[in-house]
């Protein structure tokens, strides 16, 4: 699904290009302008409440860190759960861990043992994709849970780093949304 022209319009405007941040040669997008603006953050999330309803999600699963703020006003909205995926060694208690590499190493990210139960129908949500490697960790993790992957929502795809590609055996045939390809 892409966005319809008017809401693309809209939350395009709204996402700052930022030049060589982090690194030289990498261009940031800035998303804190479009969380900004109340009419722009309000459509982002009616859009992503649409692709729960469609997809008959239970649950929302946000990714660390603006997958969160993204997730979370989702959730209530859709009436559904919210289920945080954070780095290695910020949740307390019983957690599921998942390694994956980066282009530069490598990282884990963990779930709560007990966040989402056999049955649940839980939809990924992040701000971008970019390489996969977040989101495909995040995928294993709702399985390794018990849950199922009623599919895996982003506001912005950046088409050039192939993640789409690396997430696809990931996904098992559930659907990839992104609002914004770039």
């Amino acid at each position: 699904m892409s966005a319809p022209d008017g809401l693309r319009e809209l939350l395009l405007s709204r996402i700052a290009d930022v030049p060589d941040y982090p690194k030289q040669g990498v261009v940031f997008k800035d998303i804190t302008p479009l969380l900004a603006d109340p009419a722009a953050f309000g459509a982002l999330t009616d859009a992503f409440v649409s692709l729960c309803e469609r997809y008959e999600a239970d649950k929302v699963v946000g990714l660390e860190a603006r997958g969160f703020i993204l997730a979370a006003p989702v959730a209530v909205r859709a009436g559904i759960g919210f289920v945080p995926v954070r780095k290695a060694g910020k949740l307390p208690g019983a957690t599921l861990r998942q390694a994956y590499d980066l282009e530069y190493g490598a990282a884990e990210i963990e779930i709560h043992a007990d966040a989402l139960a056999p049955g649940d129908r839980v939809l990924v949500i992040d701000d971008v994709l970019a390489t996969g490697g977040t989101a495909e960790a995040s995928l294993e993790l709702v399985r390794r849970a018990g849950a199922e992957v009623a599919g895996v929502a982003v506001l912005l795809e950046l088409g050039f780093l192939a993640g789409r590609q690396r997430l696809g055996p990931g996904l098992k045939g559930a659907p990839l949304e992104s609002l914004i390809t770039v």
